[in-house]
This record gives structure tokens, C-alpha cells and sequence, in this order.
């Protein structure tokens, strides 16, 4: 069985749909391990209820960085981890040679638009609808030492309406999120995806 660990910042929709889909025979796997950053996030409520093992690590537990990434790079490697799962994570990852090309993240745009430090969540939203752009969609990226800027696996666009605001947008393209991830998520499981050279 395939073991995922999955990072976790925000209220935790993307840590459930993954464990749903796991729960559908959608996704052939296992969560092992879900790391989560502040111990007040949603994220941390939703593993108590889908009685998922997890670890706190991140900035108010363990203000020194090198000391925290230490500690999560730790938990990766003890855990066995097949594939480590950005689900919102905030932080860059420091991403050893033992990890490239196994750790996974969703960004909610198509990159190469929108992406790097600072874009995220509604910060891409609203810049998507300040440029007026009527399609927009998310990515999903191997994880390298820049935001965003790994190489892609998947990408899928939604269409937008020009008077969606960012909140109709953000629900478009989380839409897609929900099927985009997992279906990434199974081809890089199974070998199935191409990395542009």
C-alpha cells in the first residue's frame, strides 16, 4: 500500500478529500502521517475526526526554522512515506535529494501564471479577477526549492464568467481541485505522468 504524508495548514478540505477518495478505492494508498503547522488550524480538527496519527510542527511550536524543518523532514522519512501531499502548506519545504520528485503540491492557478512567494489562496484569486482573465484553474506541481516552480503533472482550467467575484472564482477552482489532486496523485503512484525535460 502506498503511504502518503500530507501537510497541512488550513481548515483541512483537501487533507478530507484525499482520505475520501482513499475511502472510494479512487486512490490507491494510505495516509500515514498528516504534519500540521498551527495547532488552531481546521486541518488538525479533521484528522481527530477521521482519526488520522498527526504531528504539530510549524513556526509557533518550533520558532527556529532549521530546527522545524529538521523535525519534518524526520517525521517524512520515519513514516515511510511514498509521496508527501502539500494540502495549503504555507511553508517552503526544504526537498533533500532522497525526497525530488516525491513531494506533491496544488497551486490554485496555471502556472507559470500567478505562482511564487506571496501567491496563494485569495491572493491568486483576486489577481486572477484583477486581470480580468476568464479562465483560470489549478496545477499540480512536483515541489522543488521555489514556490511553484517545480515540474507540472496536471493541469485544469475552469472557465469563469466576468462577473464571478473572487470568492466564485476560488469556489471554481477548488471544484476542480477535489479532481485534479487525486488523479495526480494515482499517476505519479503508478508511474504514469512525463516530466518536461
Amino acid at each position: 500500500m502506498n503511504r502518503l504524508v500530507v501537510l497541512a495548514s488550513g481548515g483541512g478540505r483537501t487533507l478530507v478529500n484525499i482520505h475520501q477518495q482513499i475511502g472510494r478505492g479512487k486512490l490507491d494508498a494510505t495516509i500515514a502521517l498528516v504534519i500540521i503547522s498551527k495547532a488552531d488550524s481546521g486541518a488538525l480538527e479533521r484528522c481527530k475526526e477521521l482519526r488520522l496519527p498527526y504531528l504539530v510542527i510549524g513556526p509557533q511550536s518550533h520558532p527556529d526554522v532549521e530546527l522545524r524543518n529538521k523535525l519534518i523532514l524526520g517525521a517524512i522519512f520515519e513514516a515511510r512515506a511514498d509521496l508527501v501531499i502539500l494540502a495549503g502548506w504555507l511553508q517552503l519545504l526544504p526537498i533533500p535529494p532522497a525526497l525530488e520528485n516525491k513531494v506533491l503540491n496544488i497551486h490554485p492557478a496555471l502556472l507559470p501564471l500567478y505562482g511564487g512567494k506571496g501567491f496563494y489562496g485569495h491572493h491568486v484569486h483576486q489577481a486572477v479577477k484583477d486581470a480580468n482573465d476568464l479562465i483560470s484553474g489549478c496545477t499540480v506541481h512536483f515541489a522543488s526549492p521555489e514556490y511553484d516552480r517545480g515540474p507540472i503533472v496536471l493541469q485544469t482550467a475552469v472557465q469563469l464568467m466576468t462577473d464571478d467575484s473572487v470568492d466564485d472564482i476560488a469556489t471554481k477552482v477548488f471544484a476542480a481541485e477535489l479532481i485534479a489532486y487525486p488523479q495526480a496523485i494515482q499517476l505519479v503512484l503508478n508511474g504514469e505522468y512525463a516530466l518536461d525535460a
